[in-house]
């Protein structure tokens, strides 16, 4: 696997915050798709963030919902289907027309439709020509319980993506969840793998910036962020990182990138990249045309 750059130390423009694409360019292609994950590395996208489930044969597939049938022309939960019966399902027309006229001549059909599982996106970054991190979420709860970690940790194992490159370097790859014990039989199975905890809303323990034990990130979201933005500090003063989801509006991106959150999860990659690099740009401040 080759290793272009180092992240976060070293981006190409100097932007201080990574661009994860959220499902993959998820806002021009339909979501979890191969397409939609080969555009947000076109794209230039720092990270890609996935969600993962179990089906029933014990396959580890990039899906969202609990049930295929808002993105998919199939009906019924993932967990109770298996892999050969994902495999008949459309996963791309539910989209319509694609927001970027050219994807249809980059992509395939297959790859515009076909369920995408963990082990072929791994494969995509395997045979990518720079460094692109994953960050992948545990969905729960599940039938499967404890086994989608399990499956998780040897399918990594198998691609030498369960701890960094190097003795103190950077993993290549997160689980995020807002499970805690999905985080912690993470932790226990794959100590260097970096864990974030997923928050929907900030209980009374977190609200000083502490997280779950063994946790060094936050992944907040964007309402959280706006309504209480000294939350980042907080967070920050703690020790931790901070990962907001889901950043799409621009005054948004720019709220994230003024309060130093550390990456931000969005659908729309190159139009966030195109901002911040505008944002880095001479000029823009406080007497800039930024402002």
């Amino acid at each position: 696997m080759t290793h272009a750059r180092a992240v976060p130390e070293a981006y190409p423009d100097g932007r201080p915050v990574q661009v994860v694409a959220h499902r993959g360019a998820s806002e021009d292609v339909p979501e979890h798709t191969l397409a939609a994950y080969r555009k947000a590395i076109e794209d230039g996208a720092d990270a890609l963030e996935c969600d993962i489930r179990l089906t029933a044969d014990g396959e580890l597939v990039c899906v969202h919902d609990r049930r295929v049938n808002r993105t998919s022309n199939g009906r019924g939960a993932v967990s109770s289907l298996e892999l050969a019966d994902l495999a008949t399902l459309d996963f791309g027309s539910w989209k319509g027309r694609l927001a970027d006229p050219e994807a249809p001549e980059r992509y395939d059909l297959a790859e515009r439709s076909r369920v995408l599982t963990l082990r072929r996106l791994l494969e995509l970054v395997a045979d990518t020509d720079r460094r692109v991190e994953l960050a992948i979420e545990t969905k729960h709860p599940t039938r499967w319980a404890g086994q989608v970690e399990e499956r998780l940790i040897d399918l990594l194992h198998h691609f030498g993506l369960d701890r960094p490159p190097a003795p103190g370097g950077a993993s290549q790859v997160r689980v995020m969840s807002f499970s805690s014990r999905s985080l912690r039989r993470v932790r226990l199975a794959a100590p260097a793998l970096p864990t974030v905890y997923l928050m929907q809303y900030v209980s009374p323990r977190h609200r000083d910036g502490r997280l779950p034990a063994g946790v060094r990130i936050a992944g907040p979201s964007m309402r959280i962020v706006r309504a209480n933005p000294g939350y980042v500090a907080r967070l920050h003063r703690a020790g931790n990182r901070v990962h907001v989801w889901t950043v799409d509006e621009p005054r948004d991106v720019e709220m994230c990138a003024r309060l130093g959150v550390d990456a931000i999860i969005t659908n729309r990659p190159r139009q966030v990249l195109d901002q911040l690099s505008s944002m880095n740009a001479p000029g823009h401040g406080p007497d800039g045309p930024g402002r």
